[in-house]
């Protein structure tokens, strides 16, 4: 186990967390993840240009606290590609994405590392299993995302409650196998949970309050971003569907 000041070779988890403008309120969301976290990590900070706010406060907290480093995205400005240049530059064996914006609870990840060690290629924090609340946030918003995660999870086999959640980890041997499709906002965790779910991959779930935030302005586009969730929706439905005709006319 390593402690906050210690930075291990090739650490357990990597926890990737995309920017955007967030100045010093960063600051205490990655020392909540830095003291919260028991296995050797390394905390990516992804953000877009170096005229960023953000990233005079992450090289202040990487002089302290080593394990956080700032990482800038060159795949192309967004919070999608920011995801995706950290998973790219991750070492760990497991990868977590979590939200700078404080919404995310760091307390929850040791439980989901465990599950990850007993074998789960995703680990959702899951804020519509039971234990698991929201708080917060546009009304609509949060409407379509639970009734999105609750039917995939009841009619689509989808092995989560809230497959949406971009709070997951992943495993590494999953991501070296997969390729990501997800071409806008934060479609990456439903993709990933869709196509882990269809390959029979094991996906488990812990509970967790999700807080909307309370700083700064959210980035979540929900008019644009709806035709990307719903693409994968529907490749999940249609996955079922196909298992169950298949284990019929078998």
């Amino acid at each position: 186990m390593s402690t906050a000041g210690e930075v291990p070779l090739v650490p357990e988890l990597s926890i990737v967390v995309p920017v955007f403008k967030e100045g010093e309120a960063v600051d205490p969301v990655l020392r909540a993840l830095t003291h919260a976290v028991a296995t050797s990590h390394e905390i990516l900070v992804v953000y877009d240009v170096d005229e960023d706010p953000t990233v005079p406060v992450i090289e202040r907290l990487h002089a302290e606290l080593p394990a956080i480093r700032g990482l800038r995205n060159d795949m192309g400005r967004g919070v999608l590609n920011a995801m995706k240049a950290g998973i790219a530059a991750s070492r760990g064996d497991f990868v977590l994405i979590s939200m700078a914006d404080g919404s995310d609870e760091p307390h929850v990840v040791n439980a989901m590392v465990e599950l990850a060690r007993e074998g789960a290629d995703v680990v959702a924090a899951s804020r519509y299993m039971r234990g698991g609340r929201q708080e917060g946030g546009p009304p609509l918003k949060r409407l379509m995302s639970r009734t999105a995660g609750l039917t995939l999870h009841w009619f689509g086999g989808v092995r989560t409650h809230d497959p949406t959640n971009n709070f997951k980890i992943y495993s590494r041997r999953m991501l070296d196998a997969t390729s990501i499709e997800s071409e806008a906002g934060f479609e990456l965790a439903l993709e990933l949970t869709v196509k882990a779910t269809l390959a029979g991959r094991r996906v488990a779930e812990v509970p967790t309050t999700w807080r909307d935030r309370t700083a700064g302005q959210s980035n979540f586009r929900l008019r644009k971003w709806l035709p990307h969730y719903l693409r994968w929706y529907w490749v999940a439905m249609r996955g079922r569907f196909r298992v169950r005709g298949q284990a019929r006319s078998a």
